[in-house]
């Protein structure tokens, strides 16, 4: 039985609406006896928010079953890095916590860890841009450009992090999709092989590649950042290429 990993924003959802398509596809699998899994860029909510998110636009999700670059950039730095200053939402900084990570205000620290902060400021970026220059390595939890929302394209975390680089001139260390540790993650602790797990996203540049990388079945769906006229240059395709869910079969 194949097993489906969804990205969110732009897959499953715009904003805070529902992609019927996605929805339905995912209720079809959940009535099948497939819980699927949730794999997102979005380091601004905890996982409770994330399940929350889901459940409003009629998903019930486990939370063992919900996966963000946030959990995955703790675990990284917590294995890497002592003392750290933080950009971010609530989801980054509680995962942070959760592995017991020393986060400060001092100029000198180890790292930089950004997530998307919808407050950010010209202040938190000019400071953030003068802690690289001191030595503290940088590090995104995600590199999207961009992500979809009800009402068109609003910038990604990794404009942000563009920006400190640019100005630095460093290259940031991006933990997110297209790496392949958040498919590792599931893998390991569902016990599950690539060959079992399918990638579902619309950013070719994240989640395709994503897929790609790990080796398992990928599909993209025309519902969000990265058009099917796009993805159909691509020297590497993904194994299937619709517009939506309703054009895939669960038993596929």
């Amino acid at each position: 039985m194949k097993r489906y990993c969804f990205d969110l924003d732009g897959t499953v959802y715009r904003g805070k609406t529902g992609i019927p398509t996605a929805v339905a596809f995912i209720k079809q699998l959940q009535q099948a006896g497939n819980e699927p899994f949730y794999i997102t860029n979005n380091s601004s909510k905890t996982r409770e928010q994330l399940q929350e998110a889901l459940r409003q636009i009629g998903i019930e999700a486990p939370l063992s079953h919900i996966y963000s670059s946030a959990l995955s950039t703790a675990s990284y730095v917590a294995q890497h890095f002592k003392k750290v200053r933080v950009i971010g939402s609530e989801g980054i900084w509680t995962a942070l916590a959760s592995q017991g990570v020393e986060v400060c205000e001092d100029q000198d620290v180890d790292a930089l860890v950004m997530g998307i902060d919808r407050m950010i400021t010209y202040e938190k970026l000019a400071e953030a841009s003068l802690v690289v220059q001191r030595g503290a390595q940088l590090i995104g939890t995600n590199q999207d450009i961009r992500f979809p929302t009800e009402t068109g394209f609003v910038p990604g975390n990794g404009s942000f992090v563009n920006l400190i680089a640019n100005v630095a001139g460093v290259e940031p260390i991006y933990i997110g999709k297209p790496s392949p540790v958040m498919l590792e993650m599931i893998a390991n602790e569902h016990g599950l092989h690539r060959e079992e797990l399918v990638m579902v996203g619309d950013n070719y540049d994240t989640d395709i590649m994503c897929g790609l990388r790990y080796g398992c079945t990928t599909v993209h769906v025309d519902t969000g950042v990265t058009p099917t006229a796009a993805v159909l240059t691509k020297e590497q395709k993904p194994d299937y290429i619709i517009a939506d869910l309703s054009q895939l079969n669960i038993n596929e």
